[in-house]
């Protein structure tokens, strides 16, 4: 994550400001599915910034508490599922990461409901941006994170 992604100015006071929300996504599967989105020109919010891994499993739950407390409103994981061509339980470790990072999140105070995890695969585009388009809206209404 660069800071200037992280600390991109909102829109002047009185409007409504887009959340800005950081996607996890494999480089295997859940990657081209989300480019897939962008190259059939579905919308989804503009806020939406996505860093690619090899695996779900590999992310640090303090990666998403530090990704809330520099400017994102929300984090998305885009998980493999059960397609993980690393590990074969990626989806259980997956899912302890997002949990322990929602642990970390109430400790600091911060909504456990800014954090989301969904497996998206390789041709699941239309699943993405309605996964996106879910999380922003819930994402303005929460407001931006108190920090």
């Amino acid at each position: 994550m660069t800071a200037s992604v992280a600390t991109e100015p909102r829109p002047a006071s009185g409007t409504n400001p887009v959340p800005r929300i950081l996607v996890f996504s494999t480089n295997n599967i859940s990657d081209p599915g989300i480019d897939l989105a962008g190259s059939s020109h579905m919308h989804y919010s503009p806020g939406v910034r996505v860093i690619g891994l090899p695996c779900t499993s590999g992310i640090r739950p303090s990666w998403i508490v530090g990704a809330l407390q520099a400017g994102f409103d929300g984090v998305f994981v885009a998980s493999d599922g059960d397609e993980c061509a690393y590990l074969h339980d990626c989806s259980k470790r997956s899912s302890a990461i997002v949990a322990a990072a929602q642990a970390s999140m109430r400790e600091r105070g911060i909504d456990p409901q800014r954090l989301r995890l969904a497996a998206i695969c390789s041709v699941c585009s239309e699943p993405f941006t309605k996964h996106v388009q879910q999380f922003s809206a819930a994402l303005a209404e929460l407001g931006p994170v108190q920090r």
